[in-house]
């Protein structure tokens, strides 16, 4: 079993953006190894997905250079690694893109040439993205977006019940639903069943999301972290997993055909990542140079499909195979991101209004 989109998660709130230096000290405890430092080397600092072999050697050796490879999880955790380490020693960063205004504005980003990515060929909604410019400046290139919605087991689930945005409120699926422990996308996807946007999320909508939400709960087996939820599916003890969608089973359907995921008909929830070169990189044509590799389509390909997790490429041109689109549903691109929006991280406030709507809905 992978871990799914797992470099994402936990999604770094506020809390954990400003105990990130807290959170340092942990990390030193652990006996983290800095990797080696020389001028044949790159270190990236990145998701499970960047780890593939298939993506690191032709780089590696195109260039004659060794690519030392760092995973993460959570934002913050990224930023307790680059305070621990000497000045210098992480070339790239990949980083979840409703960061990038905050890890940019810390200086940690390096400002990237505008022709650094092939934007005519990337989807209209990542070239456009919220995120991918700030202040006019790129900071992070989309590499790999996808979707929170609904993942099930096509033998116990109707495809048209997954896909109506209702199903973890009906009666027949009663006790064989996952929810992913993940607050604010699942606000937001109530939310945009309701017919508001993350952006229009107030108070008082946030009001009648309470409702809805807390209605779903007696339909609920289980809530947990994506791999939880993944496994669960797998052996059946739910059908259903609420929040999942391509990066929580793509790469477990070859091997599984009988799971498949979809987005609500009313709309659905957009996450993507983005690729960027640190500022203090002692090595940075060779950083942008790995970031072009990367959102090129053979990279993009070998990313989308990655080990860990699937999902879709930023570039349109990706060097997919058939049956790999297929599972990714690339033909009903077009309609799911008409039909979709961008998550959004919260202002201050309503991120604690979430948290504890989020935890009312767990302790109920």
């Amino acid at each position: 079993m992978t871990n799914g989109r797992h470099g994402l998660f936990p999604p770094m709130d506020r809390r954990r953006f400003l105990g990130a230096g807290a959170a340092a000290t942990a990390l030193a405890a652990t006996g983290f190894a800095r990797p080696a430092r020389a001028a044949g080397e790159l270190n990236i600092l990145v998701w499970c997905d960047h780890a593939d072999d298939r993506l690191i050697a032709p780089f590696a050796e195109a260039h004659d250079v060794a690519v030392n490879v760092k995973t993460y999880e959570g934002t913050g955790t990224a930023l307790s690694i680059i305070e621990q380490s000497q000045a210098g020693e992480w070339d790239v960063l990949v980083v979840d893109a409703p960061d990038v205004p905050r890890v940019a504005d810390l200086g940690i980003l390096e400002a990237l040439p505008d022709d650094i990515a092939p934007w005519d060929d990337m989807f209209p909604a990542m070239r456009d993205a919220p995120y991918t410019h700030v202040d006019g400046k790129v900071y992070a290139v989309p590499e790999k977006f996808g979707y929170y919605g609904v993942c099930y087991d096509k033998n116990k689930v109707d495809p048209a019940d997954a896909a109506s945005g209702d199903i973890a409120w009906m009666d027949k699926y009663a006790g064989r639903i996952g929810v992913y422990d993940y607050y604010f996308p699942i606000i937001q996807m109530i939310g945009i069943q309701l017919g508001y946007a993350p952006t229009e999320i107030d108070g008082a909508v946030l009001e009648n999301i309470r409702e809805r939400l807390l209605a779903m709960k007696p339909n609920v087996k289980m809530v947990g972290d994506i791999v939880s939820v993944q496994n669960a599916l797998v052996t059946g003890d739910v059908d259903i997993i609420y929040g999942g969608a391509e990066f929580a089973v793509s790469n477990l359907i070859p091997d599984n055909p009988h799971l498949d995921w979809t987005i609500s008909e009313s709309g659905g929830l957009i996450w993507n990542q983005g690729i960027g070169v640190l500022a203090s990189s002692e090595r940075k044509e060779l950083a942008r140079e790995f970031v072009k590799w990367i959102l090129s389509p053979g990279g993009q390909g070998i990313l989308a499909t990655s080990e860990c997790y699937w999902a879709m490429p930023a570039n349109a041109k990706a060097e997919i195979p058939a049956e790999a689109k297929a599972i990714l549903r690339w033909d009903e691109q077009p309609g799911f991101l008409d039909r979709s929006t961008v998550a959004q991280f919260p202002d201050a406030e309503m991120d604690a209004e979430m948290l504890d709507l989020w935890t009312e809905f767990l302790q109920s």
